[in-house]
C-alpha cells in the first residue's frame, strides 16, 4: 500500500508482485512457477453508513494513545479495478489489523484478498506483516493463496 493520502482517504493502491514457489511445484503437478503482476484498489472505510472497518477491542488505557496502540480492527473491504469506491468490485479484502508500537504509527495485518470477479475469481491471497502507515511506500508479505495463487508468495 503507498501514500499517506491511503490513510486520509481510506483507499490505497495495492501493486503485487509474487511468484509461485518452484520447489516441488513440478512434483505436484502444478507445472512451472508462473510471475502475476497486476494492481487494484483496496478501500478501508471507517466512517460511512455501511462501515467496512469496524473496532472490535480497544487497550484500557487512562490516557488515549496518539498511535492507537492496542486498538484491534476487522476488516471486510472492497478491492476494486479502479481509484474510485465506484469502480468495479473485483474481490475483498477480509481480516484484521491491530496497532502494535507505542512511538509511532504502525498496524500487524493479517488478511485474505478473496477474488470474486475477473481472471482470478476463485482464488485468494493471503497478506500478512508489518504496515508502517506513514510511510509513503510499504510492503507486506504475501505467505500463501489457493487458486491460480496456489503456493504464492512474495
Amino acid at each position: 500500500m503507498r501514500g499517506n493520502e491511503a490513510l486520509a482517504t481510506g483507499m490505497a493502491p495495492l501493486l503485487l508482485f509474487f511468484s509461485s514457489m518452484p520447489i516441488c511445484q513440478a512434483q505436484l503437478g502444478l507445472g512451472e512457477p508462473k510471475v502475476s503482476c497486476f494492481d487494484f484498489y483496496l478501500h478501508d472505510v471507517l466512517v460511512a453508513e455501511k462501515r467496512m472497518a469496524v473496532t472490535v477491542a480497544k487497550a484500557n488505557m487512562k490516557n488515549a494513545s496518539a498511535t492507537l496502540f492496542g486498538e484491534v480492527v476487522v476488516i471486510d473491504d472492497p478491492l476494486t479495478e479502479g481509484p474510485e469506491l465506484t469502480s468495479k468490485v473485483i474481490g475483498q479484502a477480509q481480516g484484521l489489523y491491530a496497532f502494535t508500537s507505542q512511538t509511532e504509527l504502525s498496524m500487524f495485518e493479517s488478511h485474505h484478498l478473496v477474488f470474486i470477479d475477473g481472471k482470478f475469481k476463485g482464488s485468494t491471497l493471503i497478506v500478512m506483516g508489518r504496515n508502517l502507515v506513514l510511510l509513503k511506500v510499504r510492503e507486506l508479505s504475501i505467505i500463501g493463496g489457493t487458486g491460480a495463487f496456489r503456493l504464492g508468495h512474495g
